[in-house]
């Protein structure tokens, strides 16, 4: 280890210290929950600046295993924001349900430090690594309300898929690595465009590392342990669950499939394009059925990996079409509009026994209006009504499958139709807000001002990344050039 590598984890670094002193801050000032948030948001700060510093000065660490590039700083904001923003939502939430807010946290940032070791992995192991930490606390916050029958059952389901998975992802890496002779993934890339093909052998070991990471995506027909994971999972979990995990094995498929499996896009291309096609599709079928707003926004959360998916697919099959950047910019959008989208569900349910049932959102524009406003934007940006994130976000993924010519065209229309599919179920919760009267009085919801900041800078991202996406744009562009290609 030398000094230059110590730099280039800094953020890392920063990241676990950050998690320890929200314990050790926990144990001397015990149910002091707000001076524990403080101290993980000012740590995130700290860690986003580091983030950006070592951006200044790219390079390898620890011989070739970790990269810190332009695509590892634009995924690594990408985390510490979706993790600020679930702590401030978190505490209104669990507080009245006597679940700690500090272990919460900690938990979460302990998570980030996974999904940041993923998005610099420049070796397989170091990725997988990097997977099962960003994981195992997944686990832990969807059974964080211990006493709940649906919560348990729901971590239950999620860790035994998820083993599973991850098993079955190790031994597709453990083919690759045998096959190649090197876990580096620019030597993987090297050896696979020396061999000129596909043999028989790799093939079976690209199959089991496809599967793995399906299920990390919740990509049909992979989808089944996220709708009760989702509904069973506290409410500010379930939203950290739909965004955190799914930019995290984003950020491991890009590492893998686009540099180290590269030299084949042309091979697992069609693979993509069909998972994209059923997991868009069977997503949005299902959802127009929900009437629990948390199970339907569950199955709405498998139907935006199929439009991410399309982006994947038109990178494979032109790597100009633009689909990497498509793929990036979306990541970021859906995380802000996904979150605020919880974060409101969170404001409902503050007071246990609150359900997330359609008919708890009657009349909310009228009783909540600042609830009920900010909830219309972030349904109207996953539908991808303009001027929101939502729409320049399916706007350049549409654009890069029809850029990417051939068959993929084809692509683009059915997301199209999709996203009109998808426009029912959003736009249903819409009316309930705005035109249906509650059947029981309801209780008036009493949001504390962290929920109120966390909701209101998802809206702000969720205007400004519609208004004036140019930058994010600019920032996918770049992030997505300085990627090894294979």
């Amino acid at each position: 280890m030398t000094w230059s590598d110590v730099t280039l984890i800094a953020p890392l670094v920063a990241a676990l210290l950050v998690a320890f002193a929200i314990i050790v801050v926990d144990a001397i000032a015990p149910h002091r929950d707000r001076i524990a948030v403080a101290v993980g948001l000012a740590g995130l700060a700290i860690v986003a600046v580091l983030t950006v510093w070592t951006d200044q000065a790219p390079g390898l660490a620890f011989g070739g295993a970790y990269t810190v590039d332009t695509l590892t700083t634009y995924l690594d904001l990408i985390f510490i924001a979706i993790v600020a923003l679930t702590v401030l939502v978190g505490p209104d939430y669990l507080g009245p349900r006597d679940l700690p807010v500090a272990e919460f946290a900690a938990t979460l940032v302990f998570a980030m430090t996974g999904a940041m070791l993923i998005a610099g992995s420049a070796d397989l192991l170091v990725l997988f690594v990097g997977l099962e930490l960003m994981v195992l606390p997944g686990y832990l916050l969807a059974g964080y309300a211990k006493r709940d029958a649906l919560s348990t059952e729901g971590a239950i389901k999620y860790f035994l898929l998820g083993s599973f998975s991850s098993a079955i992802f190790l031994f597709g890496l453990a083919y690759v690595w045998g096959l190649t002779g090197t876990t580096r993934i620019a030597g993987v890339a090297d050896a696979i465009a020396a061999a000129q093909g596909l043999s028989p052998a790799l093939a079976m070991g690209v199959a089991f590392v496809t599967t793995g990471v399906a299920f990390k995506i919740a990509a049909v027909p992979f989808h089944y342990w996220t709708p009760d994971a989702y509904q069973g999972s506290p409410t500010p979990v379930t939203g950290y669950l739909s965004v955190g995990p799914k930019v995290g094995a984003f950020a491991l498929i890009i590492r893998v499939f686009v540099e180290a499996l590269g030299p084949i896009n042309a091979d697992w291309l069609p693979v993509m394009g069909v998972l994209a096609v059923l997991t868009m599709t069977l997503g949005n079928l299902v959802a127009v059925t929900q009437t629990n707003v948390k199970r339907m926004l569950a199955y709405s959360s498998i139907a935006h990996t199929g439009y991410i998916l399309v982006g994947l697919t038109a990178y494979a099959a032109d790597p100009n079409s633009g689909g990497l950047e498509a793929v990036l910019f979306y990541l970021a959008a859906y995380s802000f509009m996904n979150l605020g989208a919880f974060a409101v569900v969170s404001a409902l349910q503050k007071r246990p026994g609150v359900t997330s049932q359609l008919d708890t959102f009657a009349g909310l524009g009228r009783r909540e209006p600042y609830l009920g406003i900010l909830m219309t934007l972030f349904l109207l940006s996953l539908t991808g009504i303009p001027p929101t994130a939502g729409f320049f976000a399916k706007a350049l993924i549409i654009l890069s499958a029809v850029q990417a010519g051939g068959w993929v065209p084809i692509l683009a229309v059915i997301t199209v139709l999709n996203a009109v599919a998808a426009a029912f179920y959003y736009l249903r919760v819409v009316v309930y807000m705005y035109m249906r009267d509650p059947q029981i009085e309801p209780a008036e919801v009493d949001h504390g001002p962290l929920l109120r900041l966390g909701v209101a800078v998802a809206a702000v991202a969720t205007v400004i990344l519609g208004v004036l996406p140019g930058p994010l744009i600019d920032a996918a562009t770049k992030a997505a050039s300085s990627l090894f290609r294979g």
